[in-house]
């Protein structure tokens, strides 16, 4: 469980403030300084709607989940590998010196072998992120866990903070389950033969118009959109289902600091307030100007900060996350001294619609905007299909890829165009962009690391090319990933 923290409790966590790391064989560039925060990647049992799971988990020695950090104090980890294969966990939203980006796949660093450990030391960028394996499928088997970096401005803020990682659960091998994607037998992990009857189905229709619909139902016809190429038994908030949420005791009449996170392997979500109204105040980490709020869309990777008041008269708020095209539904409660919780059913009234631009559309950057023209421009096309299993960036896989060419200093735009009949939200490492433009449109969006990109429709992103390396962009879906839709973003001259 992730505990909610108090004003009074972050404050009086200040004086813990740690300084840099040892150094480490393979990354001589770290500086020298005290003892890290020590993590363990290793494996837990967890219960899901009253049965054993044995999952992986990424804990401190006193069992907290990730790490938190606060104002100016170093990202100073060391990671002991104890889950019985070979890991390597990426700091997700986080843009280290690239050999300390966690991942294996461009070469730069190797996997963590069981038993040994890895050191890592940067100054990290503040706002909420979180951690999680970028080795084969164990993303999927919830190793996972918070990243978040306070600023200054949290330290005076009088706010309860609670945050929250949503994830998707199956008790199946999650080897089993791409086995069976790459059959293209159907929704993998789904009983074929029983009656679904009351689901939306794998074909789904146009979503142009779907912030203003809101909810579909069973019947709504989506069109020619997937949805949902994975049957999941259980979708978790902080690893409870609703048949035994966490439920958070917050003030009456007091402020409380949501710091949502969506690290489900391959489920986007609707989030709903429970009653309340809120104000995004943060995207992947990075401010954006308030925008009101009660309902709204996540995709995978994607975390939103929301500010909500409780009421002075009390009660109890359920914050739920419904899986997009579908009645199934997690969440947590927050709740005033003496409220009564009510039971909450594990599957909603009605089918929602896929998630959409919604917000996306809405949100604006508090940082000067990318307006100038960029000195290079990349057309991305995400390519494939559900049957046979297979994606890609350009047409290409992973294992063919045409790496994208940067230089050290230009301002760099991806227009990235949607082939394919699945939304796909895209993760770029190591940088941070602003959603300057959607279908052709121009706009002053967000901050962000992850954008999704909806069947049909184009964004552009742009980021400036201030961290030499070779850096991944990828869709997260993890599935989608490990099945070719996945390039890199090469600097010119780096060696």
């Amino acid at each position: 469980m992730i505990p909610p923290l108090t004003r009074r409790r972050f404050l009086s966590s200040l004086a813990a403030a740690t300084g840099a790391t040892a150094l480490a064989p393979v990354l001589p560039d770290l500086a020298r300084g005290a003892d890290p925060i020590r993590l363990a990647a290793d494996r837990r049992t967890i219960e899901v709607n009253g049965k054993a799971a044995s999952v992986f988990g990424l804990r401190q020695p006193d069992g907290t989940p990730g790490v938190t950090l606060d104002p100016g104090q170093r990202f100073a980890v060391e990671l002991a590998n104890r889950c019985g294969e070979p890991t390597i966990v990426h700091w997700h939203g986080q843009t280290p010196p690239v050999r300390q980006d966690g991942v294996e796949d461009t070469r730069l660093v190797p996997l963590i072998p069981n038993g040994k450990s890895q050191r890592y030391d940067y100054a990290p960028r503040p706002g909420t992120h979180w951690m999680h394996s970028h080795q084969g499928l164990q993303e999927q088997l919830l190793m996972a866990a918070p990243l978040v970096v306070r600023s200054n401005a949290d330290a005076t803020a009088d706010v309860q903070e609670v945050v929250v990682l949503f994830h998707d659960f199956s008790f199946r091998d999650p080897a089993r389950i791409l086995a069976e994607l790459a059959k293209g037998g159907g929704m993998a992990g789904m009983d074929m033969g029983a009656d679904h009857s009351s689901m939306p189905g794998m074909k789904m229709n146009d979503t142009s118009d779907m912030s203003e619909k809101g909810h579909g139902s069973a019947e709504t016809d989506y069109g020619d959109v997937d949805l949902n190429d994975i049957d999941f038994d259980a979708y978790l908030a902080n690893d409870r289902t609703l048949a035994d949420p966490m439920v958070v005791r917050t003030e009456r009449g007091g402020r409380v600091r949501l710091r949502l996170i969506n690290g489900a392997s391959a489920t986007a979500f609707w989030i709903e307030l429970g009653g309340l109204s809120g104000t995004v105040i943060a995207v992947d980490g990075d401010p954006v100007k308030p925008v009101e709020v009660r309902r709204f869309p996540m995709a995978m990777a994607q975390r939103v900060d929301v500010m909500v008041a409780m009421p002075a008269g009390g009660g109890a708020f359920p914050i739920l996350a419904q899986r997009e095209g579908d009645r199934a539904r997690t969440g947590i409660v927050l709740a005033t001294p003496g409220a009564a919780i009510a039971k909450i059913a594990a599957a909603a009234d009605a089918v929602v619609a896929p998630i959409d631009l919604s917000l996306e559309r809405r949100l604006e950057t508090v940082s000067p905007p990318m307006t100038v023209k960029p000195d290079v421009v990349h057309r991305v096309a995400l390519t494939g299909q559900m049957m046979p299993y297979n994606w890609g960036i350009n047409g290409k896989p992973w294992a063919k890829r045409a790496p994208l060419a940067v230089a050290k200093g230009q301002r760099v735009a991806l227009d990235v165009v949607n082939r394919t009949h699945m939304a796909h939200p895209m993760h770029l490492h190591g940088h941070h962009f602003q959603v300057v433009a959607i279908d052709g449109n121009a706009i002053s969006g967000a901050m962000r690391d992850t954008v999704l990109v909806p069947v049909a429709g184009s964004v552009r992103i742009a980021f400036d090319a201030d961290n030499p390396g070779r850096w991944l962009f990828h869709c997260h879906n993890l599935y989608h990933m490990l099945t070719g839709m996945m390039t890199e973003i090469v600097y010119k001259d780096f060696a």
